[in-house]
């Protein structure tokens, strides 16, 4: 079962489907309308039947102008009960799935409102699924429970009143046994929800083991762990397997056990009908309708129990959709809010203080004062909090104590999407979007024309093998672009933020995944858009950084050193060891 499953509110999983599915109440009143001519209509037809019947009254003696009447008006009522019902499953399905739509959207939505450390917690499989397994499931149930739901209300109506107009006292018998289909539906569904939650949990955790291991096959066939892959898939498969064997054993208990109930009311009702048959009280039409009508109460109760799996399924997935959209969404700004106009890009961190993890502190009381357009570049060793600073910059996470000003702001008052504007980001990860070139480059620029965006290629050194695709600017690049190299794919992130124009820039190991010589021409381009800008720049490879102006050496989120790269190497200190450990000379 999920480990970090969000308490809901004290609203039931129902009632929150129902503040959805109310918002299409007209589909659901003509659906409801629809139902009740429909049903109306075929719970008539019995008492037609038994009058039918009793026109049989013996050989020789069959009044068969009324049999033909009676047996007209049937097929004619079973012809228009039939369209009506079928009317009744259209507009019920259409709010079914209008009701999903607006949930699937409001899920959506949610995403790009939840900070970056719900995906720390989430895998994005799991993520995946809450938007398409989940949802169907919901839909499923949602289709199933209003169709379900609305026929029962008037074929049990119906039949209970046409009982009673022939037998009461056989109504009254039927009455008594009906209940004991409820107690066990609502014995057997309290336990099979517990499984089908945990099936939904399960399927989530597969999912985004199964999206993990395709996305990086090449590595798992590099390193032969192809055996290893499958043995923990097949795991995980079992245990997925064995909750929904369980999930469906517990919710397949239902029908057979409200069937039995309702053959043993059947019993009693043929028993007790052919009692006052013989004692002159009910004709043999009248047994044969009740008879049918004991059959139209039971039912809708067999049908519900029927679809059980399905409505018990879209609960158990519908409160894990409802996790996602009670999710803390991250603040985009405190009030009184500050405008980031004509940023200038002076940055002060003061006594800043993070950790991912309470218990492991990372960052402590860091300071920093950085003059607009300085170029600053950070180094240190993995874990001591380079990629972590710029982080806190862009406000992906929020700092556990301290401030952050931009031109003497604090950022916890700006916008944050005005402050995400300002800063242009290049990550060691490329990540482009299916689409054109062109449109991958204008992304972070609306409106941007395509003279805008060769000249930003053309900048970046990347003009040339554009044109060299099979059509230039307008080639198709394919999902996380595969028909691309890493180092084509690193180059247009770069020119996407060159176009971008920001007055702050952020370049996480940016050439990480170019050749040298790309690199040294891709160094000048840097140099140049750089100019008059605030960059922040996180390298391993310390000689893309000599140029810097404040290079700050971290570690173990602190300080340690902190100069130009000549002040550096003649201190002697860590820097330098950092430095020689990558050259010779």
């Amino acid at each position: 079962m999920e480990s970090n499953r969000i308490k809901l509110t004290k609203q039931s999983t129902g009632k929150r489907i129902w503040t959805y599915v109310g918002k299409n109440k007209m589909l659901l009143l003509i659906a409801f309308l629809f139902s009740i001519l429909g049903n109306t209509m075929s719970v008539f037809t019995p008492l037609l039947m038994g009058k039918a019947i009793d026109t049989l009254v013996g050989e020789g003696s069959v009044e068969f102008k009324t049999l033909r009447n009676i047996l007209l008006m049937m097929l004619l009522l079973y012809t228009v009960s039939s369209l009506f019902q079928w009317l009744m499953s259209v507009f019920s399905n259409k709010a079914a799935n209008y009701t999903v739509r607006e949930l699937r959207k409001d899920a959506f939505l949610k995403l790009n409102k939840l900070p970056v450390s719900y995906f720390d917690r989430h895998s994005h499989g799991d993520v995946i699924s809450r938007l398409t397994n989940d949802m169907d499931a919901v839909s499923d149930g949602l289709f199933q429970g209003i169709t379900q739901i609305m026929s029962s209300i008037v074929i049990i109506g119906g039949s209970f009143i046409f009982m009673l107009t022939i037998s009461p006292l056989i109504t009254l018998g039927v009455i008594i046994v009906t209940p004991l289909c409820f107690f066990l539906a609502s014995f057997i569904a309290k336990h099979s929800k517990v499984m089908f939650r945990m099936q939904s949990s399960l399927t989530g955790e597969l999912n985004g083991y199964a999206e993990e291991m395709i996305e990086n096959q090449k590595l798992v066939m590099a390193f032969g762990q192809e055996e290893k892959v499958a043995a923990h898939f097949k795991e995980q498969n079992q245990k997925l397997y064995h909750a929904g064997q369980k999930a469906q054993w517990y919710s397949s208990l239902t029908n057979p056990t409200t069937r039995f109930i309702n053959n043993i009311a059947y019993v009693l009702v043929t028993v007790m009908g052919a009692l006052l048959c013989l004692s002159g009280r009910l004709s043999i039409g009248n047994i044969a309708s009740f008879l049918t009508y004991s059959n139209l109460f039971a039912k809708p109760i067999n049908e519900i129990t029927a679809v059980t799996t399905q409505i018990q399924s879209a609960f158990a997935s519908a409160e894990r959709i409802f996790a996602l959209l009670e999710e803390e969404e991250e603040i985009s700004a405190l009030e009184p809010y500050e405008e980031l106009s004509n940023c200038q890009g002076n940055v002060e961190f003061k006594e800043v203080s993070f950790s991912y993890k309470s218990q492991v502190p990372l960052i402590e009381n860091f300071n920093l004062k950085v003059n607009r357009g300085s170029m600053v570049a950070i180094v240190g060793p993995t874990g001591s909090g380079k990629t972590t600073l710029v982080n806190l910059l862009m406000r992906f996470y929020e700092l556990d104590k301290g401030h952050i000003f931009i031109d003497e702001k604090d950022i916890h008052y700006i916008k944050k999407d005005e402050l995400r504007q300002s800063i242009g980001m290049v990550l060691q990860e490329s990540w482009l979007i299916r689409g054109t070139v062109a449109e991958n480059i204008a992304y972070g620029k609306e409106g941007a024309d395509r003279e805008k965006v060769i000249e930003a290629a053309k900048a970046v050194k990347a003009h040339g093998f554009i044109m060299r695709l099979p059509n230039g600017y307008d080639t198709i690049i394919e999902e996380d672009g595969r028909n691309l190299s890493q180092g084509q794919k690193q180059l247009l992130t770069i020119a996407r933020v060159l176009i971008m124009d920001p007055p702050m820039l952020i370049l996480d190991e940016a050439t990480s995944s170019i050749d040298t010589r790309t690199e040294i021409k891709i160094q000048e381009a840097f140099l140049k858009m750089m100019e008059g800008r605030t960059s922040f720049v996180i390298a391993h490879r310390l000689s893309t950084i000599r140029e810097a102006d404040i290079i700050l050496v971290l570690e173990k989120g602190n300080i340690v050193e902190q100069g130009n790269h000549k002040e550096l190497l003649a201190k002697k200190g860590f820097y330098y060891r950092l430095y020689h450990s990558q050259f010779t000379s």
